[in-house]
């Protein structure tokens, strides 16, 4: 038995519509574009703004051709940087570096900040090796409850000694959302974590997506509904 509706024909989307799904399709693919582009602009600033001062207006190309180049300050910045490193490398630098950190030793609350800001520098840029190794599962803050991490390093020294495990202990990054830089170091025993196929970027999408967006744009919830 077939009703009138079955015999009504198709009714494609009206004009309005159309030009929302449009307007909506052109959001999508410019945001992630201009975003990017307008945090390397401001990004360009920043520095410029930092390092121009402390360069002679002499050598300065604004003073050559009339305009103000962004991104000068951050060539600058750049050859300076590899400058340092290259002397820093040698004999000489070393000799300086030294005698200069003995000065700071005997300052008692810069000696406390300057190891503390070089202790970072060298975790974040200097060890590579130090980057994560694998994403995982793991049960926190309580067990049922699951959450995304990132295995670091096993655990060594007195962590390892003093823990009531018989076990290896895996140093885990636990990251927040949407911002993942920020997290809690946690010591879980090797069986009590599930290393998981994802990438580590795939994972850290994951976590800044608030769980929007699987690996390879794909939700294995929905896939599971579509198998079915």
């Amino acid at each position: 038995m077939t009703t009138p509706f079955e015999h009504e024909p198709h009714r494609r989307p009206g004009l309005f519509a159309r030009l929302r799904s449009s307007f909506l399709t052109g959001i999508v693919v410019i945001a992630p574009v201009g975003l990017t582009i307008w945090l390397l602009w401001s990004a360009m600033g920043w520095v410029d703004s930092v390092v121009l001062p402390l360069v002679p207006k002499t050598v300065l190309p604004e003073q050559y051709i009339g305009i103000n180049l962004r991104g000068i300050g951050l060539i600058i910045f750049f050859l300076f940087t590899i400058v340092v490193g290259w002397v820093a490398k040698g004999i000489i630098g070393r000799s300086l570096i030294g005698f200069a950190e003995g000065l700071v030793e005997r300052m008692p609350v810069v000696r406390t900040v300057y190891s503390g800001i070089k202790q970072i520098s060298e975790t974040v840029f200097a060890q590579s090796e130090r980057s994560f190794e694998k994403a995982c599962l793991i049960q926190y803050p309580r067990r049922g409850i699951w959450a995304i991490g990132f295995v670091s390093t096993t655990a060594r020294g007195e962590v390892s000694d003093r823990a009531e495990t018989g076990g290896r202990l895996l140093s885990i990054f636990v990251p927040t959302t949407p911002n993942p830089t920020s997290g809690f170091l946690l010591f879980f025993p090797e069986e009590d974590v599930i290393e998981l196929d994802m990438s580590v970027e795939e994972a850290a999408k994951l976590v800044i997506s608030a769980g929007l967006v699987y690996p390879n744009s794909k939700d294995p919830t929905v896939q599971a509904d579509t198998d079915d």
